[in-house]
């Protein structure tokens, strides 16, 4: 009796154990291979359900007093402040976290066999992550909060069969209102975290399951103790982003603008920065094109990347194993990235030499068809002409996929930084 408990894990101990085996192979371990990146996000999360529930305790759920109970919070010697900064923060980082998390998997070859389906979990939780930064956006019901709201629920109108009716249900009606606070409410403190946490179950379970961190399976399997060698450094990484976390939040203030105005709109009024390539695109596209067609083109092909054949990278290194890999995904990305500004900038051009009310842009061919055909029709140039100059088709693949990521942060670039009143291009 006595030498069966003590060998009996303590409660902390049974609960790493269920995260991680009693061993793990010493080659993932290391930092280079992950950058800790899905610990991070797991640390972000704990600290927006910490933080939030504690703002529960500050904030009033209704357009007459939210704005003034987001004030209230930052009065003297009142704590909330520091929690609403370190939530807000915490929220947008969790973006950028997991966008990388999700590129690191593909980039280190970790989407075959078994980890498949948890390359579409992870895509589930990033669209719950920016779901819940939406929902969570309009909450503070100030002037940058409802008309990127109200930007963004018109978008969706442009959904074809669903996209009116789906609107109408966010917003509880025709406009963004009382309504709609209460449902963005209910939805980002209640059904988006249930449904994280369930995915989250699945995703640790998977990552169990196919034995952790994937391994470039080179080096002999020497292994080492999950505890302590694995968890102090997953320790280690979640109280540095902790510590730069609430420095941060100390320093710098979540923004509040003045009370939602529905009587008079900013200019420029903007999307969430998360979305402005949205926005950014619906300036080029047809709307149906832009919000619609292109995401749902986007979003398969990257769902469908780990089932397609002969396209995933070798495993446990990054971007092919080689020097060579990893600076050709960095010219893609920079090719991605300062491509799309010229295109940008021509375009423009375009609509104010021609005008807008000669341009046609509500045509599904001249602003949709066309220049969608022109986009796939380059990229199976770019696809052809490398594989048939001696690059396999992971490596050719890859390209594709890291340019897609430049161009996406070029109109977020664009969207954000270059877009001034009226939405015209600014220096």
């Amino acid at each position: 009796m006595t030498s069966k408990s003590a060998h009996k894990p303590s409660p902390f101990s049974g609960f790493i154990l269920h995260l991680h085996p009693k061993k793990v192979p010493l080659d993932t371990v290391r930092f280079s291979l992950s950058f800790g990146l899905g610990g991070m996000a797991a640390v972000l999360f704990m600290i927006l359900v910490g933080t939030g529930v504690m703002q529960l305790l500050s904030y009033a759920v209704s357009i007459d007093s939210a704005h003034q109970s987001i004030i209230d919070m930052y009065r003297d010697g009142v704590p909330a402040g520091f929690i609403r900064n370190i939530h807000y923060w915490a929220g947008n980082l969790l973006v950028i976290v997991v966008l990388l998390h999700l590129f690191r998997v593909y980039l280190t070859g970790a989407t075959d066999g078994t980890r498949r389906l948890n390359w579409l979990v992870g895509i589930c939780l990033f669209l719950l992550v920016l779901l819940a930064n939406f929902t969570g956006y309009l909450l503070p019901w100030d002037q940058l909060a409802f008309w990127a709201v109200t930007i963004f629920t018109n978008m969706i109108d442009y959904v074809p069969l669903v996209g009116s009716r789906l609107s109408i249900m966010l917003r509880g009606g025709s406009e963004v209102g009382a309504a709609t606070l209460a449902n963005f409410f209910a939805i980002h403190v209640a059904l988006i975290p249930a449904c994280i946490v369930v995915l989250l179950v699945f995703h640790f379970w998977f990552v169990r399951k196919a034995g952790g961190l994937v391994r470039s399976g080179e080096n002999p399997a020497v292994r080492v103790p999950a505890v302590p060698v694995l968890i102090s450094r997953e320790a280690a990484v979640g109280m540095g982003l902790t510590a730069v976390l609430f420095l941060f939040a100390a320093v710098v203030d979540a923004p509040l603008a003045g009370l939602a105005n529905p009587g008079e709109s900013p200019n420029p009024a903007k999307a969430a920065w998360y979305f402005l390539g949205l926005q950014e695109l619906l300036l080029h596209f047809h709307p149906t094109f832009a919000i619609c067609i292109i995401p749902a083109l986007m979003l398969g092909i990257f769902m469908l990347l780990p089932f397609l054949p002969d396209t995933s990278l070798p495993a446990g290194v990054w971007c092919g194993g080689s020097p060579r890999g990893i600076a050709h995904a960095a010219g893609a990305f920079a090719a991605g990235f300062c491509g799309v500004l010229p295109l940008v900038v021509v375009d423009d051009l375009l609509l104010k030499a021609v005008g807008t009310e000669h341009i046609q842009l509500q045509s599904w061919f001249s602003r949709g068809i066309l220049p969608l055909a022109a986009i796939i029709m380059g990229y199976t140039m770019i696809y052809y002409l490398l594989t048939r100059t001696g690059w396999k088709r992971p490596q050719a693949t890859m390209v594709l996929v890291i340019l897609t990521l430049g161009i996406i942060c070029g109109l977020t670039f664009v969207g954000t930084w270059l877009r001034g009143e009226g939405m015209a291009l600014v220096w």
